[in-house]
């Protein structure tokens, strides 16, 4: 006997909300399933959000965010502050980092803040449980004559030298300086023979000329360095200066004194520059018709198991073109971490080898933050900064997903209403097994705007049936690694949803189903063939 019982069941394949404006605007099935962090940068707030803008996790402090935000492994979020400093004039002021578990309770923080240094923009939390973390400290106009500024080039005075300090976390407000990198250690200039750092630049491309300014204004903060990250691979850090269009690598294996050198480390350089790339004209090899990069963010290596693993991902404002971009470059080496520089035409390589601009190129630009991320099932998140808006993009660079944030400096939007000032610093999205969810309730709330609208997004609505035995039998249950479907004709396609109705995946022309990397509980799976549907509960053990 056959139990017919009809189901609504919303659409899968291309759900497009034309009336929302903010929220979920498009989730497809070619999205990769995941909870997407965002701290927006005029909120106090922190989100953890599903595909359909759902809140998953939210964490509250007193601080607006200094900028950046993560989500450690075991549940914890770390997060950077604003304080206010009067004697530090920079955008992406922090000053404080703060350390939130699970439930949002603080359980450290640390102030670094005064007036003649503070935090700003990133940190980095290493494998170790120390911290990176980027801090602009003044030199006085006559540190920074001294060490070869011109005079003439010194508008406020005063001049910000570029820190990275290591910090290692005690107690529950305190924290020990461990290893320390300072950009005024590395620095040359061919002005004053007379005065520190003189020498020839373009046969010193390992050091930072100190009077190239990219046509900019000869204030304090002339680099602003806006990124920090790390490669456990190679025991180094990329840096991005937005001022003057370039990225730099540095060996972190040094000890504090060997940074502060041009020896020492697992490469023999010290602290100085091992790679750098963006604009020639920085160190003498091209000029401006060179320039690859235009105040970018957050150039970081591609995680290793992903598609262009190891390669560097480097989000493009583009400022002076209107026109923003995300590139994917390749920095050729001779070994792992040893960067091939050629005495001719400087770093390579000459161009990127993968790029994302939108098809109508003006419409694709954020002047300022902003991120890109490649994700497991080889799809790219991107975060346009300036209009909290995020897209998913597959592998034919079509648009997947679409999220607008609706948290602003005027407060929360209700759908429907034009969003403005709901910047965003940066955006990541986490895989439904990150280890940061495991033992976790991650039941979806609310999503942030007011009077949401999820009338179609991935939504599977059902009751539990069963049809005749011998139509159809899925094995084992509980299952483990794979389940199996036995059926004797086609099958078109499985679905795995949560219990809650979200689609997770979805795969075609198979009778198998992969279940080992997805989190222990209840499931539903829905199968789809010439004959119709059915929807079974499913344990994964």
């Amino acid at each position: 006997m056959r139990l017919i019982i009809l189901i609504p069941f919303f659409l899968t394949t291309v759900v497009v909300f034309s009336q929302n404006t903010v929220g979920t605007l498009l989730n497809t099935e070619d999205s990769y399933n995941g909870y997407t962090l965002l701290s927006p940068i005029r909120s106090t707030e922190t989100y953890l959000i599903n595909n359909c803008g759902e809140v998953i996790n939210q964490w509250s402090s007193t601080f607006l965010p200094g900028a950046s935000v993560y989500l450690l492994e075991d549940g914890s979020l770390l997060r950077t502050g604003k304080v206010n400093n009067s004697e530090i004039n920079l955008g992406g002021l922090g000053g404080k980092i703060e350390l939130f578990d699970w439930n949002g309770n603080i359980i450290w923080e640390y102030l670094h803040s005064s007036t003649t240094f503070s935090q700003h923009h990133d940190i980095y939390p290493l494998p170790n449980g120390n911290i990176l973390m980027l801090s602009a400290e003044i030199m006085t106009q006559q540190e920074a004559i001294q060490a070869g500024r011109d005079p003439l080039l010194l508008s406020d005075g005063k001049l910000y030298n570029e820190q990275i300090l290591e910090l290692e976390p005690v107690g529950i407000n305190q924290a020990n300086i461990v290893w320390e990198w300072n950009i005024k250690d590395h620095l040359i200039q061919d002005l004053d023979i007379n005065k520190d750092n003189f020498g020839i630049i373009e046969n010193n491309p390992q050091l930072l000329n100190i009077n190239f300014l990219n046509g900019g204004n000869p204030v304090a903060n002339w680099l602003h360095i806006n990124s920090i990250q790390f490669s456990e691979t190679l025991d180094q850090i990329i840096l991005s200066s937005r001022k003057l269009s370039e990225i730099y690598i540095i060996d972190h294996s040094t000890t504090t004194l060997e940074a502060s050198s041009s020896n020492g480390g697992t490469y023999n350089k010290g602290g100085d520059f091992l790679y750098r790339w963006g604009n020639l004209e920085a160190y003498g090899k091209g000029t401006n018709a060179n320039q690859t990069l235009d105040s970018q963010h957050y150039p970081h290596w591609i995680p290793d198991s992903l598609t262009d693993e190891g390669k560097i991902m480097i989000f493009n404002n583009g400022n002076s073109t209107g026109i923003s971009s995300l590139e994917i470059i390749n920095p050729p080496t001779s070994l792992p971490g040893e960067y091939i520089y050629n005495t001719t035409n400087g770093y390579g390589p000459l161009t990127s080898e993968w790029n994302y601009t939108s098809p109508i190129p003006t419409d694709f630009f954020s002047s300022i933050l902003s991120s890109g991320q490649r994700l497991p099932n080889g799809n790219t998140l991107i975060c346009d900064g300036d209009s909290g808006y995020f897209i998913e993009i597959d592998n034919n660079k079509d648009i997947v997903w679409e999220y607008v944030n609706p948290d602003t400096a005027d407060g929360i939007l209700s759908q429907g209403e034009t969003p403005t000032t709901n910047f965003v610093f940066r955006a990541l999205k986490f895989p439904l097994d990150y280890p940061a969810f495991i033992g976790r309730d991650l039941t979806p709330g609310d999503p942030i705007e007011i009077n949401p609208d999820l009338s179609d997004c991935n939504l599977l609505n059902v009751l539990d049936y069963t049809l005749e035995k011998s139509s159809i039998k899925l094995y084992p249950n509980p299952v483990v690694d794979y389940l199996t479907i036995e059926y004797p004709k086609k099958i078109n396609s499985i679905e795995v949803y949560t219990i809650f109705g979200k689609l997770l995946k979805k795969v075609r022309n198979t009778k198998k189903i992969k279940f080992s990397k997805m989190a222990s509980g209840f499931y539903l799976v829905k199968i789809n063939t010439d004959d119709g549907s059915i929807t079974k509960k499913i344990v994964k053990a």
